[in-house]
């Protein structure tokens, strides 16, 4: 908040924050605030500060704060309890799982001793000569976001990992990075029957219903428009090199001025000046060790959903697993193993000496204190806002009661209100978790199965594009830190191109509803979204002359 504007709209800010929590204390009737609107306004001032102060920290602490007082209807000591967890249920105590903190830590671990044992170099090294283009450098960062389709947290790391030094080489901004990461971290884990995704939705259907989960979270598949054209939209964009709103500027910095980053703030100064290592290395050094670790947190992922136990009555198949698979345990599991792995590798190959490698761990430790700090805010909001606190999704019911009648428009009507609760409370998940349960309940009333599907396709959809739109969205945070982003300039570049795609979904979502024939309708979704690219570029490229042929100059530049 260095000028002088953004201190006075801060402030303003906190004062419509102070004056909507005297005008609730006035007008409450003592029964609380649980199921209102108010469950709403915690997320909203995070939200909006967040944006305002571009500061995440103080934003997340004080919209659990506004969070905390509203659950204890304004009694001062019954706030702090539910703010740090000291009771049941909701609170930093209780909303914070460990396991994902740890899986961060042996991660940021095994990024840094990539680096230093000379992998990281090895493959920026090879990837200079392979990719010679920023278009290919962008679609395999989406290649790889793709291919590793297990889990978001690991996407987003693991192809930040991989992926910076290649993209640093052609000076695609951090915030691209991110975009990208993003794009195909949750779309991608979404559309995979087999990943921690996949199980998590299936959970979420109620007994009773025909076939398996797993089989009803197969047939919303083809109508999840969100993640489908999320995925278009990179792959056009790419090919394309179509930028526009703040990313352009963030674009034109990298590619003209060579500044990645076009912030002042650098989150991760200095922990991408890759080293060579004690000897030669080569690629195999970076892509062994991410290998084992896919493996390994697959494995780690269906041992927690029983897949081992052969002569147990909780012995599950591989598909069946991964329903009943605890993705924070499994990837703990994995990343744990895989860290001692790549440790004894190094050592073996001699890339590395024992004593630097064990500088790794506190650097590791030290790069994702960022991150795990906003989660553990984040986290902590979403906990407050969810079934044990301000019971968002009870008010979400009442809102979407007796709506039966606009059934063939209701799966554009859930798409958007899953988003917006995906948005304020930035989890798919627990967005999911709310909206299946009731479309399952609405549409069989009509025992409409293909309306069934589609409604199950919009509450995922919206879930992904609220989680992904959202500044206190873990999935969100996950990219920032595995591009080396500064968050916020994530978020605000982000927001511009999912908007985008999510209009786009909201009106392929009338057509899923009205035509109901599952070929016809992705046909019109990928001709609208692809039209709909095509004409903001005509209409940036008018506006913006001189900045698009300094980047192309710029680009010819380079490619000499």
């Amino acid at each position: 908040m260095e000028k002088k504007g953004t201190k006075i709209a801060y402030f303003i800010a906190l004062a419509i924050v102070v004056i909507a929590l005297v005008i609730a204390k006035v007008t409450n009737d003592g029964s609380g605030f649980i199921a209102t609107g108010w469950a709403l306004f915690p997320p909203i001032v995070a939200i909006a500060l967040a944006l305002i102060s571009k500061e995440v920290y103080s934003s997340l602490f004080l919209g659990c704060l506004a969070g905390a007082l509203l659950l204890a209807n304004f009694q001062p000591w019954q706030m702090v309890v539910n703010f740090v967890g000291a009771g049941e249920g909701v609170g930093m105590i209780n909303a914070i799982d460990i396991s994902i903190l740890i899986f961060l830590v042996m991660l940021g671990i095994m990024v840094d001793l990539m680096n230093k044992a000379g992998g990281s170099a090895a493959f920026g090294r090879w990837a200079s000569k392979a990719v010679t283009t920023r278009r290919g450098a962008q679609l395999l960062t989406m290649l790889l976001g793709v291919l590793i389709f297990i889990d978001d947290y690991f996407n987003c790391l693991t192809v930040g990992a991989v992926m910076r030094p290649v993209t640093e080489s052609h000076r695609i901004s951090r915030a691209k990075l991110a975009y990208i990461i993003d794009a195909t971290a949750a779309p991608v884990c979404m559309l995979a029957p087999v990943s921690s995704w996949a199980a998590a939705v299936a959970s979420y259907v109620p007994d009773g219903f025909p076939g398996s989960r797993i089989s009803m979270f197969l047939s919303q598949i083809p109508w999840n428009y969100y993640c489908i054209l999320t995925l278009i939209m990179v792959i056009v964009i790419s090919v394309l090199n179509i930028d526009y709103g703040p990313m352009l500027t963030h674009e034109y910095n990298a590619q003209v001025k060579n500044d990645l980053f076009t912030t002042p703030e650098r989150p991760f100064e200095g922990a991408d000046d890759y080293e060579e290592g004690t000897k030669h290395s080569s690629v195999l050094d970076l892509l062994l060790p991410v290998i084992v670790l896919i493996a390994l947190c697959i494995i780690g992922l269906i041992w927690t959903g029983g897949v081992f136990d052969t002569e147990s009555d909780n012995y599950q198949n591989f598909v069946m697993a991964f329903s009943d698979a605890s993705a924070g345990p499994g990837l703990c599991l994995g990343s744990i193993v895989a860290l001692v792995f790549t440790f004894v590798y190094y050592w073996l190959r001699g890339l590395i000496k024992f004593e630097k490698s064990m500088e790794s761990i506190p650097n590791g430790f030290i790069q994702m204190i960022s991150p795990i700090l906003i989660l553990c805010f984040a986290w902590t909001l979403c906990g407050l806002c969810r079934d044990d606190g301000l019971q968002v999704g009870e008010f979400v019911r009442g809102v979407m009661a007796n709506t039966g009648s606009l059934a063939k428009f209701l799966p554009a009507v859930i798409f958007i209100v899953a988003c917006f609760i995906g948005f304020a409370t930035g989890t798919s998940w627990g967005t999911i978790g709310i909206m299946v349960p009731l479309v399952c309940a609405v549409f069989d009333w009509y025992d409409q199965s293909t309306l069934l599907s589609i409604g199950l396709a919009a509450s995922c959809a919206g879930g992904v594009c609220g989680d992904h739109l959202s500044p206190i969205s873990d999935t969100t945070i996950m990219a920032s830190a595995g591009a080396h982003c500064f968050h916020l300039n994530h978020v605000s570049t982000q927001i511009p191109y999912g908007v985008t795609v999510a209009a786009v979904s909201f009106v392929s979502f009338i057509i899923a509803g009205l035509v109901q024939n599952v070929v016809v309708c992705m046909i019109i979704a990928v001709a609208l979204m692809i039209g709909t690219l095509l004409v903001i570029r005509a209409i940036v490229a008018k506006k913006h002359t001189g900045i698009f042929q300094e980047m192309a100059n710029a680009g010819k530049a380079m490619a000499k």
